[in-house]
């Protein structure tokens, strides 16, 4: 098994940016043209990429739909997309534009049978994110904390046919303190379906950890600020992610 490494391009305004903890407050812009982003991703070698609409998480629906649509005519692999999917219509616009996965997150906590309905529906479409701060399930755009284990959350979807849990330790997203590999390989461990790691990815060795465990259930990893700074070469993970 070889683990898929996903370059993220995260939207605020039209622009590509990282935020630090998933506080939109502070966000530090990377690029003023995020369909040219995407195919440099794609020329460096990537197949997939990690789209997240982070305007779209906070107000419920899609703010950055036109920059999406444009990723998508220059990125030629595969494009998970997250952020404000709310209804079965996002949903079906979405993947009849293109995108491959589509990543449902608040409402997987709110609306648990809308998200059982549409992994029925697109079969290996619908991605769940569980995302932790100190364990327990943040949502809108994490600017809200349930009292929800994210055990729990992910438990709740193993017979629902969801492709993969994307696990984000809020804590550690845009920080650069290393992705929480003992967190989500406990998850991976614990339920049936693959986890996509997310978070703190600071350098190769995170992707070679991740990649010793793709055998427990680790299928992916997204990373961003890792790859804007510098301190990550894509062809580098993806040639460890493959080995």
């Amino acid at each position: 098994m070889s683990l898929i490494v996903f370059p993220a391009i995260d939207l605020k305004g039209g622009k590509v940016v990282r935020l630090a903890e998933g506080d939109m407050a502070r966000a530090t812009i990377y690029a003023d043209d995020p369909a040219e982003q995407a195919a440099a991703f794609a020329a460096a070698g990537a197949g997939h990429l990690h789209v997240v609409d982070l305007d779209g998480a906070f107000a419920g629906e899609s703010v950055n739909g036109g920059a999406v649509a444009d990723i998508l005519q220059r990125f030629p692999g595969h494009v998970q997309l997250g952020g404000g999917i709310r209804t079965r219509a996002d949903v079906e616009r979405w993947f009849a534009l293109g995108v491959s996965r589509l990543v449902l997150g608040t409402a997987a906590l709110t609306d648990p049978d809308f998200v059982r309905a549409a992994a029925a529906e697109w079969p290996g479409g619908i991605v769940v994110a569980v995302d932790a701060r100190d364990g327990m399930v943040a949502t809108h755009g994490w600017a809200d904390v349930s009292d929800v284990p994210v055990i729990d959350l992910a438990r709740r979807f193993e017979d629902a046919g969801v492709a993969s849990l994307l696990f984000t330790d809020v804590g550690r997203d845009g920080m650069m303190k290393g992705c929480n590999v003992d967190a989500t390989v406990d998850l991976a461990r614990a339920v049936s379906i693959p986890v996509i790691a997310s978070g703190g990815v600071k350098g190769i060795a995170d992707i070679h950890l991740l990649a010793l465990h793709a055998k427990d259930g680790i299928e992916g990893v997204i990373t961003g600020r890792a790859l804007y700074d510098g301190r990550l070469d894509l062809a580098a993970a993806l040639a460890v992610a493959a080995a």
